[in-house]
């Protein structure tokens, strides 16, 4: 109880009142977009990276972009659920509400359009060491509508994912999506054959430690 509370009080301590926030149009109109360089958990430098946030009657639309990328890095032999964290992703972590979520969607793809996608149950909010940490997969996502395409572009040192997330997965129904509030935040590693299993990690809201489940950290998404 005593790790749970110290960790609570240092997260609490650390985020500001205002985390970040992002106002995402219907893809009709546009999109909303974020972009971030600050590295997990020192805020150094670090590669560029952006997030593009949209929805339509369905489903929510991300479309992640790597910038000044060299490595490219993945194992080839992991396939849906596997731990792709290990090398190169980019995630987005995703609740329907504005509290600090307990539960929540956690979402990463990797530079050969391999995905993972789960149902995360993190009670102490910060994935506190002496707490639970419950992983729930979503062990059919094509056929749930959950659906990712990479491309990658050596020549301009990017790669690109596309994706689309059901919004029945948040009990969001068909056309009910605009004014919704969501809080979400969207994560990169950068990993090398050279530097693995070491990774560099960036944040939208950078956390205070190298861990991404820290939930207070989590920004303001507006369906507008």
């Amino acid at each position: 109880m005593k790790a749970i509370l110290g960790s609570l009080l240092a997260a609490a301590s650390a985020v500001s009142a205002a985390v970040p926030s992002l106002d995402a149009p219907a893809c009709s109109v546009g999109k909303g977009t974020v972009q971030y360089n600050k590295s997990v958990p020192n805020q150094t430098d670090f590669p560029l990276t952006q997030v593009d946030v949209c929805y339509d009657d369905t489903s929510i639309h991300l479309t992640f972009t790597a910038f000044d990328e060299t490595n490219y890095y993945f194992n080839e032999s992991q396939t849906t659920n596997d731990p792709i964290w290990q090398y190169e992703v980019m995630e987005g972590f995703i609740y329907h509400g504005t509290n600090d979520p307990k539960t929540y969607l956690e979402f990463e793809v990797s530079p050969n359009n391999v995905t993972f996608q789960a149902w995360i149950y993190n009670p102490s909010k910060v994935r506190a060491a002496s707490a639970p940490l419950d992983t729930s997969y979503l062990t059919t996502p094509l056929v749930d509508g959950m659906t990712a395409e990479t491309t990658l572009c050596k020549e301009q040192k990017t790669w690109t994912s596309s994706a689309i997330i059901p919004l029945g997965l948040f009990n969001v129904d068909i056309g009910e999506a605009k004014g919704t509030a969501w809080r979400m935040n969207f994560f990169r590693t950068v990993v090398s054959p050279e530097s693995y299993p070491d990774q560099f990690l960036g944040a939208w809201n950078p956390t205070n430690e190298s861990n991404f489940h820290m939930t207070p950290f989590f920004g303001n998404v507006n369906f507008v």
